[in-house]
């Protein structure tokens, strides 16, 4: 387990937003020193001192000499005073100088990996199987979790049915994969007879079952181009009924839990901020957008601070898979002053166990 987080980190590196190298133009010593503070800080919340810093670092160091550092670290923008006679903070840039290059991982303890595996297995529904973890990332971080819906390529049709209810609305019953069901209502140009509905019903489950939607779309999408002048109504029947009905099905969405773990951060306790966080969340847009960026780059990805959107947010992500391939990202979202330590093998953990169910119910 140690081993595979480790190679998270070293693509923390080249996977993160682009920031200056700054690891090479300070010392050792400088870069212990930030890292004993940032560890500090995310701890105790606190503004740290110099006589705090040469206690922890159990350097041989003058309160004086660390301060000098310390003006030099301000300097580079890693470091600032909230006030005048303050300690100091990490900022933004030091927080990410801190987890590319100084981070050390904590493994999970073999209670924490059990409870995670226990829980983290097939359920009926990939629905059922996302909110669950979903919950339990939750509830063994302390933040809140979020779990990209997957992408409508791993979505296998099983079985379509078309039932009318009026004059031009149809009742799509889609199943997908083993046993997800979306029922939605479509409006068609003009009203259809039940037998035409079984008959569009028959040829799609004959022809596409086992097929993604993606490829059921292409493969109606090249008959309508290649014959539509001779298309006979059957065929025009099935294409605008699959269309209307397959419409929505690359519908970006996302399931979360444990959103009123954000009121326990000090940092966040102000209303209008907690306020501007949970409209984000509600709207999807902004989220969506991050999740997307995750997703794209294949890999582990820990967005600080403005980076996620938020001043006083971090996010950590890693793809979940079938087969192999990547179709949505987990991760928390929490404070900038997060154990990113014990968070990153967490969320590693939770997307490899995500990955086996979901291997697991398409193979059954």
């Amino acid at each position: 387990m140690k081993s595979e987080i480790l190679v998270y980190i070293n693509f923390l590196s080249i996977k993160q937003p682009k920031c200056d190298d700054m690891s090479n133009q300070i010392s050792e010593r400088a870069q212990y020193l930030l890292k004993i503070l940032v560890n500090h800080y995310i701890r105790d919340g606190q503004p740290i001192g110099s006589r705090t810093l040469s206690r922890d670092a159990k350097l041989d160091l003058s309160p004086a000499t660390i301060r000098n550092v310390m003006a030099d670290l301000e300097d580079m923008g890693l470091v600032s005073s909230p006030h005048t006679s303050a300690g100091r903070i990490p900022t933004m840039r030091g927080y990410r100088l801190f987890v590319d290059s100084l981070l050390h991982i904590q493994p999970l303890n073999e209670q924490e990996q059990l409870h995670l595996r226990r829980h983290i297995i097939e359920k009926d529904s990939d629905q059922d199987l996302l909110e669950q973890t979903s919950h339990l990332l939750s509830e063994i971080t302390h933040l809140t979790s979020i779990i990209m819906l997957p992408q409508c390529h791993s979505k296998a049709l099983r079985h379509v049915e078309f039932l009318s209810l009026s004059h031009k609305r149809v009742l799509a019953i889609l199943v997908f994969n083993q046993q997800d069901v979306e029922n939605r209502i479509i409006h068609t140009t003009h009203p259809y007879s039940p037998a035409e509905l079984q008959t569009a019903a028959n040829y799609l489950n004959e022809a596409f079952v086992g097929k993604n939607i993606k490829t059921v779309r292409n493969a109606l999408l090249r008959e309508l181009r290649e014959s539509h002048q001779e298309m006979n109504k059957m065929m025009q029947t099935v294409i605008e009924i699959a269309e209307k009905a397959f419409d929505d099905t690359e519908e970006r969405d996302f399931v979360m839990a444990g959103q009123i773990n954000l009121m326990d951060v000090a940092e966040l306790s102000n209303i209008e901020k907690l306020r501007e966080i949970f409209v984000a969340f509600k709207e999807k847009r902004d989220i969506l957008n991050l999740l997307d960026e995750a997703l794209k780059a294949q890999s582990m990805r820990v967005f600080i601070g403005e980076e996620s959107g938020y001043d006083m947010l971090s996010i950590i992500t890693t793809p979940y898979m079938i087969k192999g391939t990547a179709i949505g990202v987990l991760g928390v979202i929490g404070p900038t002053r997060m154990s990113y330590e014990r968070m990153i093998p967490i969320v590693d953990l939770t997307a490899k166990l995500l990955s086996s169910a979901m291997d697991s119910g398409v193979s059954s």
